[in-house]
């Protein structure tokens, strides 16, 4: 089983999409088409643009989405036309992005257009780096150390674990301030390492790019995913668009849970990896945190002469197993603020029906049923009584088979 994953801010380079352009029919086009959708010159940063110029969050977020696109459709050999969904890699079992790199892996997996997964991108950049400038912000890398230690620690110095890579790597944000604290009283046997980001991404200081993406989001048109896509909020698999679009907006204030993302690659039995450029950051991830048998090939493709390599490995670890059922997991979110209640006597391991009623979200105007899309199993409660919930937060996890 293969899997395309794509990656997020801070794994672009300077020039890493220059090869690209004399290697890839209407590459040149595209790039001016998804710039009108994004609201900047993506081939002038993917090509000539310095270093400073391309980790402006406003322009990177959208370089890195139409780069994943764009390789993606050399990887088929051919590109689709402008209007269709871009789904060009059908033995391709499973999709994932890292942050921003899960609008790619939207468009990929035939959930949303590759325009619609720019344009999302272009105002998600803008608005997130908008709001940075609200506040003295940043994230630093906690590397090593207890995962529970620093967990704790993290949230002693009222900070948030925005990232959870895996492989001894979170990543700490919040007031700078607060970072500094950290930084001078570090967890033990850990190393803080400043980021050069513009703020507290994916923590409660986007909550107004949150607010503005969600507005744009309401009237973007979604299908459901036609392969296996990984959510950033907790590893579950998304089985519905309009799902994906409310998890696509919360990730912008919810920590990114890669770890979780890595782990459901294993449980699914993906053999095989192709990442998107500029690739790197992921399979480094993927190589300390699976290891042994548990760890799939991996092909990083960053320009053209990586093709063949990439084509040879979808080849052979391409297309659906053939000797069992892959496990499927579905996430019931919640529809309204408030409290969830889980249902009474419903546990972990309870097989529920479809339209089953597992609980309740209290609201100010009552009660709200939160009720399953599908037959399985209630593999994990992820809320639990009277927890606060939002809208979109993830309630439980229901596990079923392809």
């Amino acid at each position: 089983m293969l899997a395309i994953l794509s990656p997020g801010q801070g794994a672009q380079k300077p020039g890493f999409l220059a090869p690209w352009l004399p290697a890839v029919p209407a590459a040149g086009a595209r790039l001016r088409w998804w710039s009108v959708l994004a609201g900047v010159d993506l081939q002038h940063l993917g090509t000539v643009a310095d270093a400073d110029e391309i980790k402006d969050t406003a322009r990177t977020q959208p370089l890195l989405v139409a780069a994943a696109l764009l390789a993606a459709e050399a990887l088929a050999g051919a590109a689709p036309a402008r209007s269709a969904r871009a789904e060009p890699l059908p033995d391709v079992a499973v999709v994932a992005g890292h942050s921003v790199g899960e609008l790619a892996a939207a468009a990929l997996s035939g959930a949303l257009t590759s325009e619609a997964a720019v344009a999302l991108a272009g105002v998600r950049g803008r608005e997130m780096a908008a709001a940075c400038r609200l506040a003295p912000t940043g994230m630093r890398a906690v590397l090593g150390g207890d995962p529970d230690e620093v967990l704790a620690a993290v949230a002693a110095q009222g900070l948030h674990p925005a990232n959870r890579n895996g492989a001894g790597q979170l990543v700490a944000a919040g007031a700078i301030d607060r970072l500094d604290k950290l930084t001078a009283q570090p967890p033990a046997k850990t190393r803080v390492v400043p980021l050069p980001v513009a703020g507290a991404f994916h923590t409660p200081f986007m909550a107004p790019a949150e607010r503005a993406l969600a507005e744009l989001a309401a009237g973007v048109p979604t299908s459901d995913p036609s392969k296996i896509l990984l959510s950033n909020l907790d590893g579950a698999s998304v089985n519905h668009g309009r799902e994906l679009l409310t998890r696509l907006v919360r990730q912008v204030t919810a920590p990114v849970r890669w770890d979780a993302c890595m782990h459901t690659l294993a449980d699914l039995g993906v053999t095989g990896v192709i990442e998107l450029p500029p690739a790197g950051t992921l399979a480094g991830l993927i190589k300390r945190e699976l290891k042994g048998p548990r760890c799939p090939e991996i092909v990083t493709l960053n320009t053209p002469e990586d093709l063949p390599a990439a084509r040879d490995l979808l080849a052979r670890h391409g297309g659906a197993p053939s000797h069992e059922p892959a496990p499927q997991f579905r996430v019931v979110v919640a529809a309204n603020a408030g409290t969830f209640e889980p249902a009474a006597g419903l546990a972990e391991g309870d097989q529920v029906t479809a339209g089953q009623v597992i609980g309740l979200v209290a609201t100010r105007q009552g009660p709200v049923e939160v009720a399953a899309h599908d037959a399985g199993t209630l593999t994990e409660w992820l809320a639990h009584h009277d927890d606060p919930v939002a809208p979109g937060q993830p309630l439980a996890r229901i596990g079923g088979h392809l």
